[in-house]
């Protein structure tokens, strides 16, 4: 009866230990995964970022060409010209409410 609690207990204790060397594992995997996602965050907001700045020269690239002549983008100088149009007199208005 001693005999087979022992070897019970022997077992148990060799579970344990498999279970505790699997868990280090883990932790490990889960400490290299989690810099991984740290490194990949920090490149993705960097390239988004480039991509916002490329994205703002793309649109001041076809501004300057409408503004050139380039007859591709005079729709876009006309729109842009209007927006601003429109925000000189919305500034007006403002000014003439406010009684200046």
């Amino acid at each position: 009866m001693l005999q087979e609690l022992e070897t019970q207990f022997s077992e148990l204790e060799r579970k344990i230990q498999n279970l505790h060397k699997s868990y280090q594992n883990l932790s490990e995997n889960f400490s290299d995964l989690n810099r991984e996602h740290t490194e990949l965050k920090k490149k993705y907001d960097e390239e988004r970022k480039k991509n916002q700045v490329l994205a703002e020269e793309q649109k001041n690239i076809k501004l300057y060409s409408a503004i050139s002549g380039n007859p591709e983008h005079n729709r876009l100088m006309k729109n842009h010209i209007n927006r601003l149009v429109k925000e000189v007199d919305f500034c007006i208005a403002q000014l003439q409410n406010s009684g200046l």
